[in-house]
């Protein structure tokens, strides 16, 4: 019988964090919305911006690890060349996915672009890791995208435009390539310190997005300044600088393929907060998506839950608890 290690449990559970915190971003947006003019490109500028300030300061007062211990980081440390790499996908994924939604709604950019995702890591795992899904991890897949599109379509869809289901592709393409990315420079141990990861990230988004961010309007007019402040401020610290630090976390020990499905948590956060803290109205389509998405979240982490982590031997971890998700 086989038994996964505590890193692989624990990835698991930051995965489940890091997908819910993402879901309150997008009610943290909504908020930013309705008390300033700030933009969706401008807010992800403060979002890059604000959670680079966040992780430079985590770092500067981290301990530095032991000389031993230091010397294993650098040889472990990715190239400058890969970490920016990865923050221009990091980029392609936030910005694009702003682009599908202005061009073809929320609605249908969500689907598509989350939709897309767990398709192409599928695949992309597939070809470049030899990470196969099975029968019933395929079936898994299945579910969560059903859920998925009903959760998001079934309250009232949108306009399906090519451009903006090209936007959205491109976005998922974006995801892909990070999520695989930060999968396979763990499985060669070289995935580095996921903070330092997570600030170039940052670094890279926040100086890409400036010049868009700027022409979009920068800062934000407001009568309620300590209210856009608080929430800039939440943006930048819960779902991106620890949401993003826990992600890269987990991603480079989980499958790349139940990554993704795992990170569809996403929406059903969302969702519940929309319902819990907007006083947005409770409808079947929306009980019917999280209980799919959540069936196939839980099967899937059952499932890596029981394998061995890169073959390592260990005891096996106790049950995450997928409740956790809907907050």
């Amino acid at each position: 019988m086989s038994h996964s290690s505590p890193a692989s449990g624990r990835s698991l559970l930051y995965l489940v964090v890091a997908g819910a915190a993402w879901g309150t971003a997008g009610a943290a947006a909504s908020l930013l919305f309705l008390a300033s003019d700030l933009g969706p490109l401008s807010l992800t500028f403060w979002r890059c911006a604000g959670g680079l300030a966040v992780l430079l300061g985590v770092l500067a007062v981290r301990r530095r690890p032991r000389r031993g211990a230091a010397g294993a980081a650098r040889a472990a440390r990715p190239s400058v060349a890969s970490l920016i790499g990865t923050g221009l996908l990091f980029t392609v994924f936030q910005a694009a996915y702003f682009a599908a939604v202005r061009e073809t709604g929320l609605a249908v950019a969500t689907v598509v672009t989350l939709g897309a995702g767990p398709v192409l890591i599928a695949l992309g795992a597939r070809h470049w890791m030899g990470e196969r899904l099975g029968r019933g991890g395929a079936a898994a897949v299945a579910g969560a995208l059903a859920g998925l599109a009903v959760l998001v379509l079934g309250s009232g869809g949108g306009e399906v435009r090519p451009l903006g289901v090209g936007w959205a592709l491109l976005s998922a393409a974006g995801y892909a390539g990070m999520t695989l990315r930060a999968r396979l420079l763990g499985r060669r141990g070289a995935g580095g310190d996921p903070l330092v990861t997570t600030a170039w990230s940052a670094g890279v988004g926040a100086l890409c997005l400036l010049p868009l961010a700027a022409a979009e309007g920068l800062w934000p007019h407001t009568a309620e300044v300590g209210r856009v402040l608080w929430l800039l401020g939440y943006v930048a610290t819960v779902p991106t600088a620890l949401a993003y630090a826990l992600y890269f976390t987990g991603a480079a020990v989980v499958r790349a393929a139940t990554v993704s499905v795992i990170m569809l948590i996403e929406p059903v956060s969302a969702a519940v907060i929309a319902v819990l803290v907007l006083g947005e109205r409770l409808t079947g389509a929306v009980v019917l998506g999280t209980v799919l998405l959540l069936t196939a979240v839980a099967a899937l982490i059952a499932a890596e839950a029981r394998r061995p982590a890169d073959g390592r031997p260990g005891p096996r971890p106790a049950a995450v608890p997928v409740q956790s998700a809907a907050r």
